[in-house]
């Protein structure tokens, strides 16, 4: 990798804004963070971006912020120092700087740079200029601009690197008439997202099939076969959905854009995504935390969910495996409706398994386990809230809901949750803090 030395010059000061004497204010400085990601969060919904998408942009996002909130804290290391692809960057810091500026600068910049709708992010930016620029000196803010700038152009040189714009660009994934292997759903029959996800240079991961699942179960009709009993047991469950199971569906359902069919009209409802609900988890768990320990949190999940999505979607369209609604109305009931509707991508393994499960692993890493909490971030969307003990268990229902829904058989989210928990185990091992 290329190593570049910016010479910044000193010391950081403070943990609060370095203000003019007249002019100054304290600032919650623990809760910047949580705003620009709720922020970018109410971007991605807007634009409707995929999951795997949508964790593209909240890494690079997050990386920046962790970068730049560090700034003046040695004993903390680089992340991107030591993910794939990144220049190596060694700066020496002013002592007339604020690092909270920085990130908070650094964080919009990029994700400016990676939305549709850049208007609203500008309007981030505008705000925060002028409440950093009213309360430091002009060397402090024109420092901190430029820190920020340094860390979102690395950032945003790897982004340009990491095979988006290629993927963007090639064919449209076709699918044959093979009944053996995943067909475009009902009720709209969309395209298939993402099928070249795998080909996005993973962070941390050595490659995308570095922890490969294990093979798929075959479509078989045989009413002996695995396969069969794993359909019967979707469609069994659909019909004897509890009460609390229903619940857990929706509550984990976070697909970005629903469409709704009511006689001759049709509507869409758009929600948060996988990622995005990981994201509100974090900004519950940042509760007394200070700025670099949240910061860390959110680049270090972020990291490892973008990987996740890699190691997943690389076995999805490689396995391409049926759906249960296609398997379901084609050799059991021709009318059968799934709890939630099929996102449109291949059944193995489950997205929410496995980011889910990565997560995990890595969050009780930073916080420790047994950490109970009340997730409220579906409140807004749904208007539901549910608590759990433990992170772990959190992430054990949003897999086990794919299978409520109706839209998993139960291996791919017992597999998935493999596949993740090595992801996460790996992030922990190589990554230091």
């Amino acid at each position: 990798m290329l190593k570049k030395i910016i010479f910044l010059f000193g010391l950081f000061s403070s943990f609060f804004l370095s203000c003019k004497e007249q002019k100054q204010i304290l600032i919650d400085t623990n809760n910047l963070q949580n705003d620009c990601v709720k922020n970018l969060t109410e971007v991605i919904v807007h634009d409707i971006f995929s999951p795997p998408v949508s964790s593209r942009i909240y890494a690079y996002c997050n990386l920046a912020y962790y970068e730049a909130i560090k700034c003046r804290d040695t004993s903390s290391k680089s992340l991107t120092n030591q993910l794939n692809g990144f220049s190596i960057i060694e700066l020496n810091i002013p002592a007339k700087i604020d690092c909270n500026a920085a990130a908070v600068l650094a964080f919009l910049t990029t994700a400016k740079a990676l939305v549709f709708s850049k208007d609203s992010i500008e309007k981030k930016i505008i705000t925060y200029n002028s409440i950093f620029k009213n309360n430091l000196d002009k060397e402090t803010f024109d420092n901190s601009i430029l820190l920020a700038k340094i860390i979102s152009d690395n950032i945003l040189k790897r982004a340009s690197e990491d095979n988006y714009k290629l993927t963007r660009g090639m064919p449209k994934y076709s699918v044959y008439n093979d009944s053996n292997h995943w067909q475009q759903t009902p009720p709209d029959y969309f395209d298939a997202i993402e099928p070249n996800w795998k080909l996005i240079k993973p962070l941390f991961l050595d490659s995308a099939a570095q922890f490969k699942p294990e093979t798929a179960t075959m479509y078989n009709t045989s009413k002996i076969s695995f396969f069969y009993k794993e359909m019967m047991d979707v469609y069994t469950k659909s019909k004897n959905l509890s009460l609390r199971e229903d619940t857990i569906a929706h509550f984990w359902d976070d697909n970005p854009f629903v469409t709704n069919h009511k006689g001759h009209f049709t509507f869409a409802t758009k929600k948060t995504t996988p990622v995005g609900h990981w994201m509100g988890i974090i900004s519950i768990l940042s509760n007394k935390k200070n700025s670099i320990e949240i910061a860390y949190l959110y680049a270090s999940t972020s990291v490892v969910i973008f990987d996740a999505f890699i190691s997943c979607w690389k076995e999805k369209y490689e396995s391409k495996k049926i759906r249960p609604i296609t398997a379901i109305r084609s050799v059991v009931d021709d009318k059968w409706e799934p709890l939630l509707q099929t996102p449109p991508f291949p059944e193995y393994t489950s997205g929410h398994s496995v980011i889910s499960s990565a997560a995990a692993v890595v969050v009780e890493n930073i916080v420790g386990k047994n950490i109970s909490f009340t997730d409220t971030t579906e409140k807004e969307y749904l208007g539901l809230v549910r608590s759990f003990t433990s992170i772990t268990e959190a992430a054990h229902e949003a897999g086990i809901s794919r299978f409520y829904g109706g839209i998993h058989f139960l291996s791919a989210i017992t597999e998935g949750k493999k596949q993740g928990v090595a992801i996460g185990n790996f992030f922990n091992t190589k990554i230091k803090h």
